[in-house]
């Protein structure tokens, strides 16, 4: 590595050495690992030659070649610095409009991407199919309800167990479990009658957010490659097409980040006040995440407080000045006011649901309907202390008794999934090893790397993985794409005497390849066996995991539609205690819609029992629907 006497090209390119030599070894043992598995080895020669995932092979040419031709060419020692600068302040005339067009940019391409992979999520007469998770459902039921003006509906009052829904309390008042943040962000669009436009918005806006952090911490360079990359991330654009809660809270947590950023350099009240509003939102939509991800900038909070000094990220060795203790104090007001007001809300929304301020609806679901699921170690022994009456007991028997063991298998998936579904091992393992040998001191990357550490330690105490392996630690995801954009801006000021061997376009050429491994399935050979591929596009493949549920629901209610010919119906769902992933029973809180879903309880699966169930609705056609045997039937003598 090059030595602290080494100029600053040197050092830059003396890390970029040393970094695509640690992350290419990892790599190389990556693939010559999968080339020993022999179900991975028979894989390769047969269907993908790079895997499933392709997580190594098509990025070791460029790992190693840069570092091959760089000493055969005999330029090891000619880079120098174009310029040093790198401030992203602009000083006048159109550069002023040059940031908010690129912004606009970025968003529209988030926009488009997203608007473009919804393309897989309807059926062929044109109609969006329905949701795929549980939780999708609760959202949904949760913004119909802010729509009536209420947080709650009456259960019904017969038999309210009839209307057990999958995250959704019911004990008199039907509500969601969930936060209310995710509701109140889908609501307009779910009154529109396109609720997708709600995450997908709120894609474009996050994807606009992360170019504005980029350019706070290096230049416009590195705000267009990370705002770029969060567009166009794999993962965060199948996210961008469910109704979940991660597209609006990301829009808060990158709001707080880049006003908290502005804060730090200038002192504005106004950036505290904002830096908190956004924080807040994102803590009403997922609290344990907005928790995690702001913690470092809360111990930065104390050590401003103690300190008085804004900026750690100051170019010269003088070092910024104090604060006067009232400007401290009235910087942290700002900054907390809107947390105070967002903790208050979520205080009076516990409240009007379960009775108890410090009950959230969250809490009360898990005590009664899923107490081995409860946060922490030993979760199923602490659980079955506590089982009651109300248990769902086939979802409920899911859990996993959470260990170290289990603890640390998780936290090893949930680290591979984010890399892989944020933009690819390899880019962003480079993009980290090289912002530590670079000697990167700027304490707003080292608090974005401890936001990426504290995130993923807050949910270790959870036994599961998470949707696709990584939807607890999802929003690490714009994080390891601003380091990523921080090293392409850097690079790009290192001059080479030969531009082809530039480390800026060898790098540029791996994220280009790393974008090709998520979009574009290229074949190698066909044949009467099929085609055998260098590698299948990762998008295309996560779009059809969740078309596949969103299909079946879609096919379940088409025979519901064609079995009841316009009339009003009620369709009696005999739960498939095998199937935790696909539940039926999903109704408008009102439960007056057309079609009501009904879950028939244990032991009354017989013709006497569905017929007793039946009698509750004499102005409904029955339905009995039975997911296991794949039976769906008019109920007889009605």
């Amino acid at each position: 590595m090059a030595s602290a006497a080494d100029g600053p090209a040197d050092r830059t390119v003396g890390a970029l050495r040393w970094s695509l030599r640690v992350v290419g070894v990892v790599a190389l043992g990556g693939e010559v690992l999968r080339w020993l598995d022999p179900a991975e080895r028979q894989l390769a020669l047969t269907r993908s030659l790079c895997g499933v995932e392709a997580d190594w092979l098509p990025f070791l040419p460029w790992l190693f070649g840069w570092l091959l031709l760089a000493r055969l060419s005999g330029q090891g020692g000619a880079a120098r610095l174009r310029d040093a600068s790198g401030s992203p302040v602009v000083s006048c005339g159109w550069e002023r409009c040059l940031p908010w067009g690129l912004a606009l940019f970025v968003g529209l391409i988030a926009f488009g991407a997203s608007m473009g992979l919804n393309r897989w999520f309807f059926e062929e007469r044109g109609r969006p199919l329905p949701p795929a998770y549980h939780d999708e459902y609760s959202y949904l039921l949760q913004a119909e309800t802010f729509l009536a003006g209420r947080t709650w509906w009456p259960s019904f009052e017969p038999r309210p167990e009839l209307f057990h829904q999958m995250h959704v309390l019911n004990e008199g008042r039907l509500a969601s479990r969930y936060f209310p943040g995710t509701g109140v962000w889908l609501a307009p669009f779910v009154a529109l009658g396109n609720p997708w436009l709600g995450p997908q918005l709120a894609h474009a806006l996050a994807a606009a957010f992360t170019f504005w952090i980029g350019r706070q911490l290096r230049d416009n360079v590195c705000g267009l490659t990370a705002g770029l990359l969060y567009a166009l991330a794999p993962g965060l654009l199948i996210f961008s097409n469910l109704l979940l809660a991660h597209s609006p809270t990301l829009v808060g947590l990158l709001a707080f980040l880049g006003a908290f950023l502005r804060m730090q350099r200038t002192g504005s009240l106004t950036m505290g006040w904002l830096a908190g509003l956004g924080l807040t939102f994102a803590m009403l939509c997922r609290p344990m995440t907005a928790a995690g991800f702001a913690l470092p900038w809360g111990v930065w909070c104390g050590w401003f407080l103690g300190t008085g000094r804004l900026s750690g990220d100051s170019a010269t060795d003088a070092r910024p000045e104090r604060a006067p203790w009232s400007r401290r104090l009235l910087l942290l007001t700002a900054l907390g006011a809107p947390l105070l007001a967002g903790v208050s809300l979520l205080l009076w929304y516990s409240w009007s649901i379960t009775g108890d301020p410090f009950t959230s609806p969250y809490q009360l679901y898990t005590d009664l309907y899923t107490p081995r699921h409860v946060y922490g170690f030993n979760n199923v022994v602490r659980g079955e202390e506590r089982l009651g009456p109300k248990v769902l007991e086939h979802y409920d028997r899911w859990a996993e008794n959470l260990t170290p063991a289990l603890a640390a298998r998780n936290v090893g998936r949930r680290l591979t999934a984010s890399l892989r579904l944020t933009l690819g091992i390899v880019p962003l393992l480079l993009a980290a090893v090289w912002c530590l040998l670079s000697g990167q001191r700027r304490s707003s990357l080292s608090l974005l790397a401890a936001a990426i550490v504290s995130l993923h330690a807050v949910h270790v105490p959870y036994w599961f993985v998470g949707i696709m392996g990584w939807h607890y630690v999802l929003e690490t995801a714009p994080l390891w794409l601003l380091l990523v954009g921080v090293l392409v801006s850097d690079l790009r000021r290192v001059a080479w005497p030969q531009r082809w061997l530039s480390p800026g376009w060898w790098v540029a050429a791996l994220l280009a390849t790393a974008l090709m491994v998520n979009f574009l399935t290229i074949p190698l050979v066909r044949d009467t066996d099929g085609t055998w591929l260098l590698w299948p596009a990762r998008v295309e493949r996560l779009a059809g995991e969740v078309r596949f549920p969103r299909a079946r629901y879609a096919a379940v209610r088409a025979d519901v539609d064609h079995l009841r010919q316009g009339a009003a119906a009620v369709v009696l769902v005999i739960p498939d205690p095998s199937d935790r992933s696909m539940d039926y029973v999903t109704n408008h809180p009102s439960l007056a819609a057309e079609v009501l879903w009904v879950r028939v309880p244990a032991g009354e699966e017989t013709p006497e029992g569905l017929s007793s169930i039946a009698a509750l609705f004499p102005d409904r056609r029955a339905i009995v629907f039975d997911p296991a045997a794949g039976r769906l039937v008019l109920l007889t003598g009605r």
